[in-house]
């Protein structure tokens, strides 16, 4: 017996079909909104007045900081033209790049050349949003991207 298509069956194909797509539109706009972590800036208009002359005295510090993980402790080193830098403020926010779930604020210490604090991490990437404050006063602000094996 050969079953004909009518339009009833085109219909419910169709319907079917949006009716997925839909479903997994707003699974997903449900799933950005409740992640999203917030502005980064109240007035982005402000905030841009003042990036040219921010990021030229960050540049003229001359700083290079890099990130590994050594035996359970996150390191950072931070260095200028004559070696390491030990900045006047540091904090470091550690996390995930695309989740703040997993957000932990070390306590990095300075030994006379590194950064380091303890931090237990798991395998993938991370990144470290670093702040701090050169001895002049000039703010420093950077996004050091750490990969972990585990």
């Amino acid at each position: 017996m050969t079953r004909t298509l009518t339009g009833r069956h085109v219909f419910a194909m169709f319907a079917g079909g949006f009716g997925v797509i839909i479903a997994v539109n707003l699974v997903l706009a449900t799933q950005a909104v409740r992640t999203f972590p917030g502005l980064e800036v109240a007035n982005s208009y402000v905030a841009s007045q003042h990036f040219d002359r921010d990021r030229d005295a960050q540049t003229a510090l001359g700083w290079q900081v890099e990130a590994h993980v050594d035996r359970g402790d996150v390191v950072l080193d931070i260095r200028d033209a004559a070696g390491p830098v030990q900045p006047d403020e540091l904090h470091a926010v550690l996390g995930r790049a695309t989740s703040v779930a997993e957000d932990v604020e070390p306590v990095f210490v300075f030994d006379g050349k590194v950064w380091r604090a303890p931090v237990v991490l798991g395998p993938g990437n991370w990144n470290i949003r670093l702040t701090a404050t050169a001895p002049d006063g000039t703010p420093f602000r950077q996004r050091i991207v750490l990969h972990h094996k585990g």
